[in-house]
C-alpha cells in the first residue's frame, strides 16, 4: 500500500469513515458480530476467517475479500 501524505490519510480516513456509517454496511457489521459471537460460543475456529454475507458462511479473508478468485470489480 502506497504511503499517504498526512493530508491524503486525513482525507481517506473520512472518506472511509463514511462508507462504513452507511445503513448497509451497519447492518453487515453488525450482522458480522452475531455470527461471530454465536460461532465462538459454539465453540467453532473462526480465526482467519470472515463472514461472508454471500454465501452465509465464514470463508477465509483471502476468498471473501476476493471474491473467491474473481475479484471485485465486476461483484455485484
Amino acid at each position: 500500500m502506497a504511503k499517504l501524505s498526512k493530508l491524503a490519510a486525513r482525507r481517506k480516513a473520512i472518506r472511509d469513515k463514511k462508507a462504513a456509517m452507511t445503513p448497509d454496511r451497519r447492518r453487515k457489521k453488525a450482522e458480522n458480530q452475531r455470527k461471530r459471537r454465536a460461532a465462538i460460543k459454539k465453540g467453532k475456529n473462526i480465526r482467519g476467517k470472515d463472514y461472508d454475507h454471500k454465501t452465509k458462511r465464514f470463508t477465509s479473508i483471502k476468498n471473501n475479500r476476493g471474491n473467491r478468485g474473481k475479484g471485485t470489480k465486476k461483484e455485484k
